[in-house]
């Protein structure tokens, strides 16, 4: 049997496979090494060294734990959307003059981290994941052009390896809607108009992976998961059906990740692809089912029947008793994951710290890998002896808190009347019109992290740890009043993570010491494990905040994250119904909210910016997802008092029910990620279907880019022009963690000196 023969015979039987791998490096080695390199301690030549590192280790790693099926192209030095854009030449107008002869490192990151003269791409959440994209723009004129030459050294790497790797590109109809109207585009554009001419040069990828030997390109649509228009479903059917038309190609996998497929399945079906990946998790179906849809049976069905997304053991038994009603539906089965692993650790075996019987009930991207392949083996081969049964978690009941939680009525999610609370307020606070402030961190320095470290290696006690953070907190109040700002903030000196600080505060979360993921670029979070009832044994954030306050006579902003943020930012059970784990932790950040106004907060900001990420990706589950999220938040902020501000932190959040959802909080100001996409803000106050003040935040905070006074000038403006100046704060669209006080305090003081100008107009206006 020759060497193409027994390639074949291996992809049949025990077919194994993973739609994508972790890309950060074990001990986080991409990180470091991006920063070095964006500091200018490091080359361009030692960053690519650390990339080709961990790709190359990576395909190391899964051909010894015996996957069939290697991915390739899943590394990025930023993001994999952003790379995908730039393959096909779509570098957006703005940018075009500034970036003109730049190496395609530099290029990638002008356009993910801006310039000091041009800000960056958007940032917005994938599909509903923790992890963001640099989201493409698209207009009429945009240039278009195959970039292949670092996929095509990555495919011939590879092969020098002895290796055939299954190169991963975004699918050409989800690259157009994940991207969006460039500023510059014609009215009325969307970027799917673009479908033609963007297939041109996926027909020119096709034949240039088929002349460097790759023999299956996988292209991922998660934008099919969701609920589409029959027209977007049919320029879906078109795309596949041109691009299996190309005579010289590999065989072509298209994957749905992220849900259900729905009216898309039969329409790829229909067209001459070789394979289709199906998350089986989140979008499952009965085999009958889908051997019920027409075309399907003779594609090669890959099988995602091991999470990605969470980190929870899979039930080998059950899922293998599944695969083999699929397999007698479908011949040609692969199995796989549900979609890319990018969103979980390494390997939980590095996790020493937690408890032996949460660990063993834990799987981490190794552990995927190796169900993935115990299952393909089984399916052929039947099960090991050495199958272990799911273990039955930690005892994580309590009593007091299913109690609490039983006890809540409707009365307990509502607030006085906003009319009578904003009187209230106005006479409490005393604050000048278009107030200026920030959303909660500042700058995580590396004397910060470094004394954060020292606490956990036990190289200071906690009270030298305490003096230390009081320093730090007393000199950002200090800047933040000479920079003129009207609310101040503490910092967040004290907290790793929005998510990860409070975790480590409450009764029913794990933490990990190395379960690093990507949330973007090289910033990296450790999400929890939620696996328990949930209870806050102590006030969490009180004392910081509290210290702040007493060293200023300007309102201090309290700032805790929220429930939804919480639950969709963590690894979470699966054994209790969402509502109710949500209720749960609305309970404790209640309880936090009252002991803030105890010790004197009178503005306190709850963040729920994954309220967005979580909405279910169909309609008909959407209405009854943000009724319990919005009773969520009601519950966690209605216990306040009247003449205490309730603030909130959303995500982009443009469509019609988010809006309707983002009224229905109550809260009394709302501050939206919403820098570029501040039409539909003004458009949804301008139409009243938010009546709250609201805070559009007028330059991106995770920028190198510096806004100038007369920008953000026009940018508030416009905002007082449509809803008045009674009802607008001034604020960055972020945290101000990943930046550099060089950075941040010039943009404030020109957010400051914008504001300042547009209450003189009032009053001389006046």
């Amino acid at each position: 049997m020759n060497d193409a023969a027994v390639r074949a015979h291996l992809e049949r039987d025990r077919a194994s496979s993973v739609l994508g791998y972790p890309r950060i490096g074990r001990r986080r080695e991409l990180k470091r090494a991006l920063e070095r390199y964006w500091h200018g301690d490091g080359t361009a030549a030692e960053l690519r060294a650390v990339g080709r590192r961990i790709r190359e280790s990576t395909w190391d790693d899964l051909r010894a734990r015996g996957l069939t099926q290697l991915p390739g192209n899943t590394f990025s030095f930023y993001d994999h959307v952003l790379d995908d854009a730039l393959l096909m030449g779509a570098v957006p107008g703005r940018f075009r003059r500034h970036v003109e002869g730049l190496d395609p490192l530099d290029l990638q990151f002008a356009l993910a981290r801006g310039r000091a003269d041009v800000p960056p791409l958007e940032l917005v959440a994938l599909q509903g994941t923790p992890y963001h994209y640099r989201q493409p723009e698209f207009e009429d004129s945009s240039p278009l052009g195959l970039r292949p030459d670092e996929l095509l050294a990555e495919v011939a790497r590879a092969h020098e390896l002895g290796l055939e790797i299954r190169p991963v590109v975004t699918g050409p109809v989800s690259l157009l809607l994940l991207g969006k109207a460039a500023p510059t585009a014609a009215p009325g554009f969307a970027p799917l108009a673009l479908l033609d001419r963007l297939l041109d040069q996926y027909e020119a990828l096709l034949g240039v992976l088929a002349d460097a030997g790759v023999v299956c390109v996988q292209f991922d649509e998660p934008c099919m998961t969701m609920e589409r228009t029959p027209f977007e479903i049919g320029r879906l059917h078109h795309a596949y059906d041109r691009l299996s038309s190309v005579a010289e190609r590999p065989r072509i996998l298209v994957t749905g990740e992220y849900g259900d497929l729905g009216e898309a399945l039969p329409e790829l079906a229909a067209t001459g692809i070789e394979a289709i990946g199906l998350d089986l998790v989140h979008g499952r179906r009965e085999a009958a089912e889908l051997a019920a849809v027409p075309g399907l049976r003779g594609k090669r069905i890959y099988a995602g029947v091991v999470d990605g997304q969470n980190v929870w053991r899979t039930d080998t038994s059950a899922a293998l008793g599944y695969l083999r009603e699929l397999k007698a539906e479908f011949d040609d089965l692969v199995v796989s994951t549900s979609c890319t692993l990018l969103h979980v650790p390494y390997d939980v075996r590095a996790e020493t710290d937690l408890p032996a019987e949460l660990s063993d009930a834990l799987a981490f991207a190794e552990q995927k890998v190796a169900e993935v392949v115990s299952l393909a083996h089984a399916l052929v081969d039947g099960p090991t002896p050495r199958w272990r049964p799911l273990p039955l978690l930690p005892s994580a009941r309590r009593e007091d808190v299913r109690s609490r939680v039983a006890g809540v009525t409707d009365a307990d999610r509502v607030r006085a009347p906003y009319a009578q609370r904003v009187d209230l307020q106005a006479a409490r606070l005393g604050l000048p019109l278009l107030p200026t402030s920030t959303l909660g961190s500042f700058p995580q320095t590396v004397q910060i992290r470094r004394a954060r470290r020292d606490l956990a290696d036990g190289r200071i006690d906690y009270e030298r740890y305490r003096e230390y953070l009081r320093d730090e907190i007393a000199g950002l109040v200090r800047l933040q009043e000479d920079i003129g700002l009207d609310v101040l903030v503490h910092g967040e000196v004290e907290r790793n993570d929005m998510v990860q600080y409070f975790a480590e505060l409450l009764d029913g979360f794990a933490a990990t010491r190395h379960g690093w993921v990507q949330s973007y670029g090289s910033r990296c979070v450790r999400p929890p494990v939620l696996y328990g009832d949930v209870a806050r044994p102590a006030p969490m954030t009180v004392e910081w905040t509290g210290y702040a306050q007493s060293l200023t006579d300007r309102p201090v902003k309290g700032v805790v994250t929220g429930p939804v943020t919480m639950l969709a930012r963590s690894f979470c059970r699966t054994d209790l119904a969402l509502p109710d784990v949500a209720t749960q932790l609305a309970l404790a950040v209640r309880d936090e909210v009252a002991d803030l106004e105890e010790a004197g907060i009178a503005i306190i900001q709850i963040d729920e910016p994954a309220i967005r990420e979580l909405l279910p990706r169909r309609g008909a589950d959407r209405r009854a997802y943000l009724e319990w999220a919005v009773g969520t938040f009601r519950l966690a902020s209605a216990g306040a008092r009247p003449d205490t501000q309730i603030h909130t932190h959303l995500n982009y959040s443009s469509l019609r029910v988010m809006k309707e959802a983002i009224e229905d909080l109550d809260a009394d100001v709302t501050a939206i990620v919403a820098t570029r996409s501040i039409d539909w803000v003004l458009e949804a106050l301008g139409d009243h279907t938010l009546t709250r003040q609201v805070a559009p935040g007028v330059y991106e905070s995770r920028s190198a880019f510096v806004p100038d006074i007369d920008l953000l000038h026009d940018r508030l403006r416009t905002g007082v022009a449509t809803v008045g100046e009674d009802r607008l704060w001034a604020v960055p669209d972020g945290g101000l963690k990943t930046r550099h006080t060089w950075q941040l305090e010039p943009s404030l003081r020109n957010l400051v000196t914008a504001a300042r100008r547009i209450r003189r107009s009032v009053a001389r206006d006046g």
